[in-house]
């Protein structure tokens, strides 16, 4: 199995279509992927905050682009990121920035709800999301899905209201979108996981690549 590819560049986005910032039912949060946004907000990147763990002395930095419809993102953050954490995030040798990629509104709702825990609660509702991402992407139906979605962060201590108020706030998705497709650019991110260390760009690799790369870098 590929990775998942990014379609950079303007709005296209692997499997989306054209949806408007308004609600397209009462059980599904606006939806800003697509070129019909584009004529309704402005996007304000910069109002969209870095999600990072590890000192902010450490000696290198990792930067990873996933999205949480990715099943080799879910396979990273099972098998190669806990050890990562351990060794290198937890003991102030590497500060870790984790920045979202959307191949679609699954993707998009999941980061949102994630950020709507904050800074404190983010990784852990992310770890969640990947940990059961057969389960809540199974069914492809958009109300199944941000139905299960829901389920998940109340889990993590998130109540209806907060999840209301999160996911229907339309600007703050379009701000998202605007964020993710800058950072792509920018990167030239065109799959996930991808990782920049210390700015050098790196494919998908597993402990003992990150392990000789980190170790190199630390030491020197």
């Amino acid at each position: 199995m590929k990775r998942r590819n990014v379609i950079a560049g303007g709005v296209a986005v692997a499997g989306l279509g054209a949806w408007a910032l308004t609600r397209p039912s009462a059980d599904l949060p606006a939806d800003p992927l697509g070129a019909a946004t584009a004529q309704t907000t402005t996007a304000d990147p910069s109002s969209i905050m870095d999600m990072v763990q590890g000192s902010a002395d450490a000696p290198v930095e990792i930067l990873e682009y996933a999205s949480f419809t990715c099943p080799h993102c879910a396979a990273f953050h099972a098998n190669v990121y806990p050890q990562l954490k351990a060794d290198y995030i937890d003991t102030g040798k590497v500060r870790f920035v984790y920045r979202e990629v959307y191949f679609d509104r699954f993707g998009l709702w999941a980061s949102m709800i994630a950020r709507c825990g904050g800074e404190m609660r983010f990784f852990g509702i992310a770890d969640l999301f990947y940990e059961k991402q057969r389960e809540w992407t199974a069914s492809g139906d958009p109300a199944t899905i941000i139905e299960e979605l829901r389920k998940l962060a109340k889990t993590a201590g998130m109540t209806d209201e907060m999840l209301d108020a999160c996911l229907n706030d339309a600007e703050k998705a379009q701000d998202l979108v605007g964020w993710y497709e800058a950072n792509a650019k920018r990167d030239d991110i065109r799959s996930t996981p991808s990782f920049l260390i210390d700015g050098e760009k790196y494919a998908n690799m597993g402990y003992s690549e990150f392990k000789a790369i980190l170790d190199e870098k630390i030491g020197g």
